[in-house]
């Protein structure tokens, strides 16, 4: 081996000691102890372990390429700030290593959680199932993990991740105070609505089409401003209809000074303003009457009557504007939607207040039929319920937790029937769908 100095020799030590470590970093499958239920969808667990080795591997060439550099002759050449320097960018890359696992590893370890890590992994389902939209995008895996807090937030898939590469799944924060209540479903799927507006090309298409719109004096500019928050809410409300208003109620009700904020830097929408477009959304995906009384109940909360001059004119402004402005949106036609509006792509007739109304009759005397509606539906029809009168949230709780297990288990034998007849070289995929009766009798 050739003649090492103090300083190589020392650094060297230090990169071996990289690899050391660097091998105790092992894939989340063989980690985290947790049900099978309540694993990651499969899709999320591979994207994540194979994204994750892959950045362990190119760093374990860059250190050994560092080692044998150090033995090189141009290494042995180079003074100890020299290769000092290589050695710091070495530690920085290994440090983002573990940030990234640490990063997927705060949501994957909640899976251990005793009935959390189950409810988890079925709101893993229920948002799979609110992204889905064949055939204009292929749907990323998803992620939901539980943080502290009042809001939820989105690390969306392909979008960078600390020390640089792009995220292999779209990982959801979900309030825990918000477990386990249909107002979960509010908060989840407007975060799944910014995945799906990066899918589509939403916000920056539709931010150019009302810069063409903007006059003095308007409440365009507004709109622009807030447009990828408005989004999002516009997709929550068009899987999962008054539940979304409902649970966006729910979040920004706050002291009064904060329902009437303009914040110059912030995209999310005035709380006042916010709530007031969200029932004008839903009323022109679904018209009936209960929007307007929607509306009328957040007025009785926040009444204008004392507002200052100033914060009153803005709010008149952009409340006498708002059925234009939602006239615009529901009509809009993305370019990647094919021609299509976004209203008629998502077929909002699918969420009206009278089937989610006949559902929840239909389901009171089946109840076998709740756990075979899509996820994102049966969310649709609980927040209905909730607005009829129909479900208390002690009972709403009880059915949620039912439910997002179904979901969990159902996803977790699906996919094992799957990769078993997939290894027999079979196309055919057994469902679980035939035993769904006795499984949701037997809670």
């Amino acid at each position: 081996m050739p003649f090492r100095s103090f300083a190589t020799e020392m650094l060297a030590q230090e990169a071996r000691g990289l690899i050391t470590r660097l091998a105790r970093v092992r894939p989340f499958a063989l980690v985290e102890p947790m049900l099978m239920a309540a694993a990651p969808l499969p899709d999320a667990q591979t994207a994540i372990d194979l994204y994750l080795m892959r950045g362990r591997k190119e760093l374990l060439h860059q250190i050994e390429d560092f080692l044998r550099w150090l033995d090189s002759v141009g290494g042995q050449g180079a003074t100890p700030e020299a290769a000092q320097r290589k050695f710091t960018f070495l530690k920085l890359r290994f440090n983002a290593v573990i940030t990234q696992f640490d990063t997927f590893g705060v949501a994957i370890s909640q899976r251990s959680e005793n009935e959390f890590g189950v409810w988890l992994a079925g709101l893993d389902v229920v948002a799979a199932d609110a992204l889905a939209l064949e055939p204009f995008f292929v749907a990323p895996p998803i992620l939901c993990y539980l943080d502290k807090g009042i809001g939820a937030a989105i690390r969306r898939a392909r979008t960078r991740l600390p020390g640089g590469g792009a995220s292999p799944v779209a990982l959801i924060r979900i309030p825990r105070e918000r477990m386990i209540g249909s107002a979960i479903a509010s908060s989840l799927v407007h975060e799944v609505g910014h995945q799906a507006a990066a899918l589509l090309d939403l916000v920056p298409v539709l931010r150019n089409a009302i810069k063409n719109l903007e006059q003095p004096g308007s409440a365009w500019p507004y709109w622009g401003r807030w447009i990828s928050e408005i989004i999002a809410d516009f997709w929550s409300i068009a899987r999962i209809g008054v539940g979304s208003t409902l649970g966006l109620m729910g979040v920004v009700s706050l002291p009064r000074p904060f329902v009437f904020r303009v914040n110059e830097d912030d995209p999310h929408p005035m709380p006042w303003i916010r709530v007031m477009l969200s029932a004008a959304i839903g009323a022109a995906l679904y018209p009936h009457p209960q929007w307007r009384r929607v509306a009328q109940l957040w007025e009785s909360y926040y009444p204008l009557a004392a507002l200052d001059p100033a914060t009153r004119r803005t709010v008149d402004l952009l409340r006498d504007h708002i059925p234009e402005f939602v006239n615009f949106l529901v009509n809009f036609r993305p370019p990647k939607l094919g021609g299509l509006t976004l209203t008629i792509a998502m077929q909002p007739a699918l969420r009206s207040p009278a089937r989610l109304t006949a559902l929840l009759e239909s389901w009171a005397k089946q109840p076998q039929l709740m756990y075979a509606a899509a996820p994102s539906l049966a969310f649709a029809v609980m927040g209905q319920a909730r607005l009829n009168g129909k479900l208390t949230p002690e009972d709403e709780s009880v059915l949620l937790a039912k439910l997002l297990t179904y979901w969990a288990l159902k996803t977790t034998l699906d996919s094992s029937t799957y990769c078993a007849v997939d290894r027999a070289r079979s196309r055919k995929r057994i469902s679980f769908q035939g035993s769904f009766k006795q499984f949701s009798q037997s809670f």
